[in-house]
Protein backbone atom coordinates (compact mmCIF):
# COMPACT_ATOMS: atom_id res chain seq x y z
CA UNK A 1 0.00 0.00 0.00
CA UNK A 2 0.98 3.51 -1.26
CA UNK A 3 1.89 5.62 2.23
CA UNK A 4 0.04 8.87 2.72
CA UNK A 5 3.90 10.81 2.26
CA UNK A 6 5.37 8.87 0.00
CA UNK A 7 7.04 12.26 -1.51
CA UNK A 8 8.67 12.83 2.27
CA UNK A 9 11.45 11.65 1.71
CA UNK A 10 13.16 13.85 -0.54
CA UNK A 11 12.16 16.34 2.90
CA UNK A 12 13.53 14.11 5.22
CA UNK A 13 17.00 14.39 4.65
CA UNK A 14 18.38 15.02 8.10
CA UNK A 15 17.01 18.54 7.10
CA UNK A 16 16.11 20.38 10.44
CA UNK A 17 16.77 23.91 9.67
CA UNK A 18 14.52 26.86 9.64
CA UNK A 19 13.60 29.48 6.91
CA UNK A 20 14.54 32.86 7.12
CA UNK A 21 12.49 34.67 9.77
CA UNK A 22 10.93 31.78 11.33
CA UNK A 23 11.08 32.04 14.75
CA UNK A 24 10.14 28.65 17.13
CA UNK A 25 7.14 29.39 19.65
CA UNK A 26 9.33 29.29 22.90
CA UNK A 27 7.28 28.26 26.10
CA UNK A 28 6.00 25.67 23.83
CA UNK A 29 3.91 22.92 25.98
CA UNK A 30 3.52 19.10 24.06
CA UNK A 31 1.00 18.11 26.55
CA UNK A 32 -1.24 20.95 25.78
CA UNK A 33 -0.36 20.07 21.88
CA UNK A 34 -1.10 16.97 22.06
CA UNK A 35 -4.19 15.10 20.27
CA UNK A 36 -5.97 15.58 16.86
CA UNK A 37 -5.52 18.96 14.13
CA UNK A 38 -7.15 19.42 11.01
CA UNK A 39 -5.09 20.44 8.13
CA UNK A 40 -6.96 23.94 6.94
CA UNK A 41 -4.53 24.84 4.63
CA UNK A 42 -0.86 24.11 3.16
CA UNK A 43 1.51 24.56 0.15
CA UNK A 44 1.17 21.78 -2.12
CA UNK A 45 3.33 18.31 -2.42
CA UNK A 46 3.14 15.14 -4.08
CA UNK A 47 3.35 13.46 -0.43
CA UNK A 48 -0.39 15.25 0.03
CA UNK A 49 -1.38 16.15 -3.38
CA UNK A 50 -5.35 14.96 -4.15
CA UNK A 51 -6.31 14.77 -0.17
CA UNK A 52 -8.80 16.39 1.81
CA UNK A 53 -9.61 16.05 5.11
CA UNK A 54 -6.25 15.73 6.37
CA UNK A 55 -5.95 15.66 9.95
CA UNK A 56 -2.86 14.90 12.00
CA UNK A 57 -2.70 12.83 15.61
CA UNK A 58 -0.06 13.93 17.97
CA UNK A 59 0.73 11.49 21.04
CA UNK A 60 3.55 10.53 23.70
CA UNK A 61 5.27 7.38 23.43
CA UNK A 62 6.49 5.18 26.41
CA UNK A 63 10.34 7.01 25.10
CA UNK A 64 8.85 10.20 25.34
CA UNK A 65 8.99 11.80 21.88
CA UNK A 66 5.52 12.21 19.97
CA UNK A 67 4.21 9.61 17.83
CA UNK A 68 2.14 11.13 14.72
CA UNK A 69 -0.17 9.59 12.57
CA UNK A 70 -1.28 11.72 9.54
CA UNK A 71 -4.31 10.42 7.71
CA UNK A 72 -6.23 11.90 4.56
CA UNK A 73 -8.85 10.76 2.18
CA UNK A 74 -7.51 10.67 -1.50
CA UNK A 75 -10.18 11.89 -3.92
CA UNK A 76 -9.39 9.91 -7.30
CA UNK A 77 -8.50 6.70 -5.68
CA UNK A 78 -11.62 7.35 -3.43
CA UNK A 79 -9.68 5.43 0.04
CA UNK A 80 -7.95 6.65 2.92
CA UNK A 81 -4.10 6.93 3.22
CA UNK A 82 -2.10 7.45 6.53
CA UNK A 83 1.01 7.50 7.22
CA UNK A 84 2.71 7.00 11.08
CA UNK A 85 6.14 8.97 12.27
CA UNK A 86 7.78 10.20 15.33
CA UNK A 87 8.66 13.67 16.41
CA UNK A 88 11.56 14.69 18.53
CA UNK A 89 12.08 18.55 19.92
CA UNK A 90 15.58 19.69 17.83
CA UNK A 91 16.49 21.36 20.90
CA UNK A 92 14.52 21.95 24.10
CA UNK A 93 11.14 20.24 25.09
CA UNK A 94 9.99 23.89 25.47
CA UNK A 95 10.64 25.23 21.80
CA UNK A 96 8.33 24.37 19.05
CA UNK A 97 11.12 23.25 16.66
CA UNK A 98 10.97 19.51 16.09
CA UNK A 99 12.56 16.98 14.06
CA UNK A 100 9.84 14.53 12.18
CA UNK A 101 10.65 11.15 10.37
CA UNK A 102 8.53 9.02 8.08
CA UNK A 103 11.59 6.93 7.18
CA UNK A 104 13.86 5.67 9.58
CA UNK A 105 17.36 8.41 10.38
CA UNK A 106 15.84 10.83 8.32
CA UNK A 107 13.99 13.54 10.02
CA UNK A 108 12.65 16.57 8.54
CA UNK A 109 11.99 20.32 10.35
CA UNK A 110 8.41 20.96 12.00
CA UNK A 111 8.43 24.15 13.23
CA UNK A 112 5.50 26.11 15.17
CA UNK A 113 5.75 29.58 14.10
CA UNK A 114 2.89 30.74 15.99
CA UNK A 115 0.25 29.03 18.06
CA UNK A 116 -2.17 30.35 20.02
CA UNK A 117 -2.80 31.28 23.65
CA UNK A 118 -5.62 28.44 23.68
CA UNK A 119 -3.42 25.96 21.67
CA UNK A 120 -6.71 26.09 18.60
CA UNK A 121 -4.66 26.90 15.56
CA UNK A 122 -0.91 26.81 14.71
CA UNK A 123 1.30 28.05 12.02
CA UNK A 124 3.73 25.59 10.59
CA UNK A 125 6.79 25.58 8.64
CA UNK A 126 9.10 22.91 7.39
CA UNK A 127 13.19 23.73 6.49
CA UNK A 128 12.31 26.17 3.74
CA UNK A 129 9.49 28.53 2.28
CA UNK A 130 8.08 25.21 0.27
CA UNK A 131 6.66 23.63 3.11
CA UNK A 132 3.95 25.49 4.93
CA UNK A 133 0.59 24.51 7.45
CA UNK A 134 -2.53 26.34 9.04
CA UNK A 135 -3.36 23.64 11.66
CA UNK A 136 -6.67 23.82 14.04
CA UNK A 137 -8.20 21.97 16.58
CA UNK A 138 -11.84 22.94 14.59
CA UNK A 139 -12.15 21.70 10.90
CA UNK A 140 -12.54 25.45 10.03
CA UNK A 141 -10.64 28.69 11.54
CA UNK A 142 -12.54 32.17 12.04
CA UNK A 143 -11.64 34.67 8.78
CA UNK A 144 -9.07 36.92 11.43
CA UNK A 145 -7.14 33.78 11.51
CA UNK A 146 -6.86 32.85 8.04
CA UNK A 147 -5.78 36.45 7.37
CA UNK A 148 -3.27 36.34 9.94
CA UNK A 149 -1.50 33.07 8.35
CA UNK A 150 -1.24 34.41 4.97
CA UNK A 151 -0.29 37.59 6.13
CA UNK A 152 2.49 36.42 8.56
CA UNK A 153 3.48 34.01 5.88
CA UNK A 154 3.85 36.72 3.54
CA UNK A 155 5.61 38.45 5.21
CA UNK A 156 7.92 35.39 5.45
CA UNK A 157 8.49 34.81 2.43
CA UNK A 158 6.42 31.77 1.59
CA UNK A 159 3.80 32.05 -1.61
CA UNK A 160 0.58 32.40 -0.19
CA UNK A 161 -1.08 32.51 -4.12
CA UNK A 162 -0.33 28.86 -3.73
CA UNK A 163 -2.16 27.93 -0.65
CA UNK A 164 -5.03 25.21 -0.79
CA UNK A 165 -7.26 25.49 1.56
CA UNK A 166 -9.40 22.84 2.85
CA UNK A 167 -11.86 24.17 4.97
CA UNK A 168 -14.42 24.31 1.97
CA UNK A 169 -13.16 27.90 1.53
Amino acid sequence: MRYLFVGLLSLLVSCTGLPDGVEPVTGFEKQRYLGTWYEIARLDHSFERGLEQVTATYAVRDDGAISVLNRGYDIADQEWRQAEGVAKPVSSEDVAHLKVSFFGPFYGTYAVFELADDYSYAFVAGFNTDYLWLLARESTVSEAVRQRFVTRADELGFDVDALIWLDGS
